[in-house]
């Protein structure tokens, strides 16, 4: 953390106050608070590339990966994961570590009146307030924006078309091995589930696809293809030896 007690002190409250919010297990199918929030702030997540990935397994070590391989390059980047082991802050990084007390708690100072302006127009019309993990969404946004960074790593929270990390438009979108995962939020089969992650591949994207099921693969291309996108798919465009 930090040597200074005041800042430990408020990084305490913070995360309280954040952890006081819908716990990340309870999924809102709606961009719609998130959106409005990135609206009054100016889309920070505008300001940066983006790297969006997705899939059943392996989402976090692959995100590390291509962060690392970014920075190894000379680029400065900023790295969303989750969850986190000890720390909220571990999931939002900047060049590898992650983000300082001090940068955190500037971010959601500068976030929260527009995060309560929202929570009270979303209560008042019988809604929630932001949860848990579209409010670290925002504050990651909006550290990547002011760092800033040259390229985003951003890994979903779950699924893809409703994930509140998709406010951003990925200029690469990742799909890692799709399987049977979270039925109860995603659906029971893999074609559902495959349909709700494929909504990370945006126009004019690069959609990086890892090895699938046929019928998965054959979803992902087709969604690739309405939405303008490049496929590069792994044993044909690319390879690992």
């Amino acid at each position: 953390m930090t040597a200074d007690p005041a800042i430990e002190a408020r990084m305490a409250q913070v995360t309280a106050e954040i952890l006081a919010r819908s716990p990340e297990n309870v999924i809102e199918p709606t961009l719609d608070r998130v959106a409005q929030v990135m609206d009054l702030l100016g889309h920070p997540q505008r300001n940066f590339p983006t790297i969006h990935l997705t899939g059943t397994n392996g989402k976090t070590s692959t995100t590390r990966m291509i962060e690392r391989l970014l920075r190894e390059m000379g680029l400065k980047t900023g790295r969303f994961t989750s969850p986190h082991l000890h720390d909220m802050r571990e999931r939002i990084s900047i060049a590898g570590e992650p983000v300082s007390a001090e940068r955190f708690l500037a971010a959601y100072d500068d976030v929260m009146p527009f995060v309560q302006m929202v929570d009270e127009t979303s209560v008042a019309a019988g809604g929630p307030r932001i949860t848990y993990f579209e409010l670290l969404v925002i504050v990651a946004y909006a550290v990547f924006s002011d760092a800033p960074v040259d390229v985003a790593v951003v890994e979903v929270g779950l699924g893809g078309v409703w994930d509140a990390t998709n406010v951003a438009d990925g200029s690469v979108a990742v799909v890692t091995p799709i399987a049977i995962d979270h039925t109860r939020l995603l659906g029971d089969n893999l074609i559902d589930i495959a349909t709700e992650k494929a909504g990370i591949i945006k126009s004019d994207a690069i959609a990086v696809l890892g090895v699938q099921e046929n019928e998965v693969m054959q979803l992902l291309l087709e969604r690739a293809d309405e939405a303008g996108a490049s496929a590069q798919v792994e044993g044909l465009a690319f390879g690992v030896l």
